[in-house]
């Protein structure tokens, strides 16, 4: 672990880490995307360090950042849908933050539910999912209702602005699939109200921070004001990984069998009504050019942000990371959204600027995890996280220098339904049966449910993930050696918080890897 490093005015450093809602690690044009730009993102990496095949630990919203803010796979921390408490045990980056001397300031949301086993019945945090991290102190929360975007939308004249109905395009139905532009303009976002506060927070500054901007963007419904909504054309940007049509895609996996019916258009197109399986390739092709669009628009308020830095000489004292929770299908494979195993589900950013690190402009090609997010930010600040965690620092990455690393990504999905049972009664299965497990490398992926068949794809000769090699006699060495592979994994990972911990006759004997 390093020393505490200090930036050029000799102070601890400022730590910004920003989370932008379901975007895909492919949409940079600083990794070469076919249509989107993003210059903001851009430049950051081009002063601080890109990871090219960074990978969530976990879907939806709550596995993924539980993983994020932990530094644990989902093995470990055992958020396994939104809803799963996360365990008042573990460490995360706002105590540790607390622990190097900061008070830790969100601006957004985590989705975090708490741990109920210490709290009143009565208690209305334990209503909702999404509560905020342990150790966060709260300046401005905007959870999925928006309230306090909407009535900030009230107070500059959008009379309107009273629910979520505000995202229907100008002159669509509900329910629409339209590139018309909202009635918010591009200085009235949810992304640009939470630049604001932050900015204004930032001025009031007079010591060394620790903030975290939670974007809800580009996460749906797929709306955006001008000139994002229509900046990009539908059939622009890469083919869609996907079968033939919708129908061999779902046949293709019980799993697919099960979870694709299930998703609703409402998730995705505000007033939507029925399943997403009724719309065909020009509607996903529609909403792939709103979505990035989009990202577009987070970008550029990530330039507000950049500049703002700038105006108040902090850019080289505060160490940035953009990055986040998980990605989105955007039309892969006939569906929309996040979870199951598909690599659009999962690839995600991550850029980080340290003003301290020894090296700049950086391309990391190893594989690495959200989890690797939080051992970084303890080792740049000079503590130890409270217990035992699965990720590893990336600050060798930061300085240049070449290590030893994972050869593989590795990610975890629990499709459980505790509440209602529906995913068990379909499968005729218990809740802790619903799961798999995503071990891949450069040539190959195997997914392990941990009751339905196993999958296999050869990613050179099949990169869309369209052939299943598993029940392949050919290829039932590779599927060994990747199941054998993948328990390895597991095992190396089971919780060492006490087990590095011997009582010997001199007391305990402690052993930090």
């Amino acid at each position: 672990m390093r020393d505490q490093i200090t930036t050029e005015r000799g102070a601890r450093p400022n730590v910004l880490i920003i989370t932008a809602d379901q975007w895909r690690g492919d949409c940079l044009s600083a990794v070469g995307h076919a249509c989107v730009r993003t210059p903001n993102v851009d430049a950051l990496a081009k002063e601080g360090t890109l990871f090219r095949r960074h990978y969530a630990g976990a879907a939806p919203c709550s596995p993924a950042r539980a993983t994020l803010y932990t530094g644990l796979y989902q093995m470990n921390h055992r958020v396994c849908r939104n809803g799963s408490p996360l365990d008042r045990r573990f460490d995360n980056l706002a105590l540790a933050a607390r622990r190097a001397g900061y008070d830790p300031t969100l601006f957004g949301y985590t989705d975090t539910a708490p741990d109920p086993r210490d709290m009143d019945a009565n208690d209305p945090h334990l209503t909702t999912y999404e509560g905020v991290l342990p150790g966060f102190t709260v300046r401005q929360l905007l959870p999925e209702h928006e309230r306090q975007w909407l009535s900030w939308l009230r107070s500059r004249g959008h009379k309107d602005a009273v629910n979520r109905d505000i995202h229907i395009p100008v002159g669509a139905e509900a329910g629409e699939i339209s590139d018309a532009a909202t009635a918010y303009s591009r200085e009235e976002t949810q992304t640009a109200f939470l630049t604001g506060e932050f900015i204004r927070w930032m001025s009031e500054q007079d010591a060394p921070w620790f903030a975290h901007i939670s974007f809800l963007r580009p996460h749906p419904p797929f709306s955006v004001p001008e000139p994002f909504n229509r900046m990009f054309k539908p059939g622009e940007g890469p083919a869609f990984a996907r079968a033939a049509d919708c129908e061999t895609e779902r046949q293709s996996h019980p799993y697919l069998a099960y979870a694709m019916p299930r998703v609703g258009k409402g998730s995705f197109i505000h007033g939507a009504e029925g399943p997403l399986s009724e719309w065909n390739a020009a509607d996903f092709d529609a909403i792939r050019s709103i979505y990035y669009g989009m990202i577009a628009e987070v970008d550029d308020q990530l330039g507000r942000i950049w500049q703002a830095l700038k105006d108040v000489s902090e850019w080289n004292n505060t160490i940035i990371v953009f990055t986040s929770d998980h990605a989105e299908m955007a039309g892969d494979h006939w569906t929309l959204g996040k979870g199951g195993y598909f690599d659009g589900g999962y690839h995600i950013p991550l850029v980080i600027r340290d003003p301290g690190a020894a090296s700049a402009g950086g391309t990391v090609q190893n594989f690495t995890s959200a989890a690797d997010v939080f051992p970084t930010l303890c080792d740049r600040l000079g503590i130890r996280p409270a217990n035992g965690i699965d990720g590893r620092s990336l600050t060798s990455f930061l300085d240049g220098k070449v290590q030893a690393w994972r050869d593989e990504a590795f990610w975890e999905f629990d499709f459980r339904d505790i509440a209602d049972g529906e995913a068990e009664q379909h499968f005729g299965l218990r809740s802790n049966e619903l799961n798999l497990a995503v071990i891949r490398d450069e040539r190959f992926k195997y997914v392990h449910f941990a009751a339905l068949p196993a999958l296999l794809f050869d990613l050179v000769n099949d990169p869309m993930e369209l052939r299943n090699l598993a029940d392949d006699p050919a290829y039932a060495s590779v599927r060994l050696g990747y199941a054998e592979r993948l328990l390895s994994l597991r095992a190396r990972h089971l919780d060492q918080t006490l087990a590095y911990t011997e009582l010997t006759e001199k007391g305990p004997v402690t052993h930090r890897p």
